[in-house]
Parts: C-alpha cells; structure tokens; sequence
C-alpha cells in the first residue's frame, strides 16, 4: 500500500509540475488571456481532466505559477545577496535591488508578475500571493540590521512594506520605458540615496 501511495503522490506531483511549467511558458509569452485551458493541456501532456481536478480553473493554474516565478525570483535575490559574502546594509541592499531589476527584464516576470498578476488575481490576492517570497527577504536584511544598530531603530514590518512598494514601483516604472538603460540608471540613482538615509549616522 505504501508503495502505491506513493506512486500516486509522485504521479501527482508530476502532474503538477508539468501544468505549471506549461502555464510559466504560455503565460510569459502570451499573456493569461491569451492562452486557452487546451492549449494548456496538450502544451503539459495531460488531460483537461487533470487541469482541473489539481487547480480547479485556470486562474488557480495562474496563481500556482505565479507563486512560482516569485519563489525563483526571491531564491535569485537571496543568491545575489550573498553572492560575494558580508556587506554593509547600503551594498547588500544595492546587490538586491539590481537582482530584482535583472529578474524585470525577463518576459514571465515582466507579464506574469507585473502585468496579469493584479489584473487576473486582483490586487489583494496578488499581493498576497507575492508579499512572503520578497518581503520575507526583505524584512530579515531590515531586523539584522536594526539588531546589530548599522540602522535607525525603525519598525521593521512597516519598512519591509515601504521598501517593497519602492522595489513594486521601481519594476513597474522599468517595465513601462522605452529606454531600460537610462531608466535603469535613474531608479540606481533615486533608491540608492533612500537607502542610505536608513542608516545610522
């Protein structure tokens, strides 16, 4: 019996799997209303059947592949981080925020996260969905640096919140231009000195 469970669980987890890689390759370069639940199954190699006994819908298919951009995404920031070993609170911040706008310039991030994300989830859920994968990240870098006094003694939870709407906004503002270099450079420029004021004197 445990061996067939566990070849149930496997067949399900593949499942899965397949349906939400599919969906991160349509999604991205179609967008959501672009790609039909047919399109999706023959693209994974399973039946509509399967679609909809694992997600329910679509949307929820769109939800689980979302999570799924932001979880890579997140794990990208946090290797960026801690790429090359300790830093000041100013360089760590600098290394995330450049993972993040490097994370913009790919297509499921640019249409998955920013753009259908909200749109076909609302804002809240969207929100919702995102909010632990960064703004975990960004609330551990904001409580180290509080506990070890390199920041002013600021509410963390709040900051986290703050700073996340800046990284939201600055990816937005990035996605929208026709000129990604030079505006890459102006959100450099305008966040880095944010930053700073953050730290203690």
């Amino acid at each position: 019996m445990k061996s067939s469970a566990r070849t149930q669980a496997e067949r399900t987890a593949a499942t899965r799997a397949a349906l939400v890689a599919a969906g991160r390759r349509l999604f991205a370069e179609h967008g959501f209303a672009g790609v039909g639940t047919e399109t999706l199954v023959r693209e994974a190699g399973v039946s509509r059947g399967a679609l909809y006994h694992q997600f329910g819908d679509k949307t929820e298919l769109f939800a689980a592949v979302l999570a799924d951009v932001e979880g890579e995404v997140t794990r990208s920031l946090a290797t960026a981080v801690l790429a090359e070993g300790e830093a000041d609170f100013v360089t760590t911040m600098r290394r995330a925020v450049d993972a993040w706008l490097d994370a913009c310039g790919s297509a499921d991030v640019q249409r998955i996260v920013l753009i259908d994300g909200p749109a076909v989830l609302g804002w809240v859920r969207w929100r919702a969905i995102c909010q632990p994968h960064i703004l975990g990240l960004i609330e551990s870098v904001l409580a180290a640096g509080v506990a070890n006094g390199t920041l002013l003694p600021l509410p963390v939870k709040p900051l986290g919140h703050i700073l996340l709407a800046i990284a939201d906004e600055a990816a937005l503002y990035l996605n929208a231009a026709t000129d990604h270099a030079t505006a890459r450079d102006e959100l450099t420029r305008v966040i880095e000195p944010l930053v700073r004021a953050l730290v203690k004197p």
